[in-house]
């Protein structure tokens, strides 16, 4: 079951926290509020999707040091970050720490409601992407050792032949594993094959079966 997404706002400011929860579910949104970093942090679960609105100033743990957190914890949610005290080395602070974007207060309507949308929209197609990646990985990790020489070398762009001269084996077995190679990894070519693995990256990380 698909879950919805969810607009996280963090603000020590009640009034800041309501006015912008008020927007968010005027879109159409979910939206939580937190009154500091450190509850954010102790209750969030990386699973579920939406975009994280945060105050730079805060009473505890600042909003930059929160998107620190994030980073640490591996927590790719897209950070909005606003503040009152909006400049130059500020926004590249924050930019430079992952956030899509630095507004300052008071924000326009629109303009927030556009970079939430934004915001939204980018956590789900990256949650898209990994969930391809990971597929990838999985189908990878269910082939053999025998298997795995053989990707590698058709990755190099080597053909049937040539690969059955470099792994000392019949012409025919290296028809089987790479019939056997396609149909693992749900592709119908090799080009198809190579697709999928440039996503993936270094397939030499993959734990080798026995074959």
């Amino acid at each position: 079951m698909e879950i919805e997404p969810t607009v996280f706002i963090v603000d020590d400011d009640p009034a800041a926290r309501q006015s912008v929860s008020a927007l968010t579910e005027s879109m159409g949104l979910l939206a939580e509020t937190f009154a500091s970093a450190e509850k954010f942090l102790e209750t969030y679960d990386p699973g579920r999707p939406g975009c994280l609105v945060t105050d730079y100033r805060m009473v505890g743990m600042s909003g930059l040091e929160l998107q620190e957190a994030l980073v640490s914890n591996k927590i790719t949610l897209p950070v909005i970050v606003i503040t009152a005290y909006a400049d130059v080395p500020l926004a590249v602070d924050a930019m430079k720490r992952g956030a899509i974007t630095l507004l300052e207060k008071p924000c326009h309507e629109n303009e927030l409601v556009s970079n939430i949308r934004r915001a939204v929209e980018m956590d789900a197609r990256n949650r898209q992407e990994h969930a391809h990646v990971q597929q990838i990985q999985e189908r990878l990790a269910t082939l053999s050792k025998g298997e795995l020489e053989v990707t590698r070398l058709l990755l190099a762009g080597k053909m049937n032949k040539n690969i059955a001269r470099e792994l000392d084996l019949g012409l025919r077995t290296i028809e089987l594993r790479r019939h056997q190679i396609m149909k693992k990894m749900r592709v119908d070519s090799v080009a198809q094959l190579v697709k999928a693995l440039l996503a993936v990256g270094d397939i030499d990380q993959v734990g080798d079966e026995t074959d």
